[in-house]
């Protein structure tokens, strides 16, 4: 990779990131593949509670992505897949990024830190599931050297995912 990417932290959310959370993601263009509404406070809640524990236990979760100045700006990370159907079993990997920071390469900066925190951790492999749609998160998968291991209907409506894998 030839670009120079921005330095990113991450840290275990705490209560206070799912307001953040919330408010960073309230952004309809965010959502587009997420359903494309913003999710009340009460899902962020149970979502940064639901991280400290994957860390608690796992040592990795979905990590709270700060900027230089030490905002917050998204979030990426791994966490074992949540849903009965599709790679069950497996873990993760995941990002979402405040609309004024696309582009720019925080994502990917902080996926890559987060391989190389889920590879410490012992993980041999990890998948991401993409809308079909979503070329900014195809482009990301991508530049991690993920591989296109699955395209499946996603949720009716004629749309399709992806599921891109990676061995670490």
């Amino acid at each position: 990779m030839t670009k120079l990417l921005p330095a990113v932290q991450l840290r275990v959310p705490t209560e206070e990131d799912a307001y953040a959370w919330h408010r960073v993601f309230a952004d309809p263009e965010v959502m587009e593949f997420q359903g494309g509404a913003p999710a009340e406070l009460s899902v962020y809640e149970e979502l940064t509670a639901r991280q400290r524990m994957h860390d608690a236990q796992l040592g990795f979760c979905f990590w709270t992505m700060l900027d230089t100045a030490g905002e917050v700006i998204g979030f990426t990370g791994a966490q074992p897949w949540p849903r009965d159907w599709g790679p069950v079993g497996r873990i993760e990997i995941g990002w979402r990024l405040a609309r004024p920071y696309w582009g720019k390469g925080y994502v990917t900066a902080a996926a890559l830190e987060t391989l190389d925190r889920v590879r410490a951790a012992g993980v041999p492999e990890v998948v991401a599931m993409v809308d079909a749609a979503n070329a900014r998160s195809i482009a990301v998968a991508r530049r991690l050297g993920m591989e296109l291991a699955e395209t499946f209907p996603l949720g009716g409506q004629g749309r399709q995912g992806h599921r891109f894998t990676l061995a670490l």
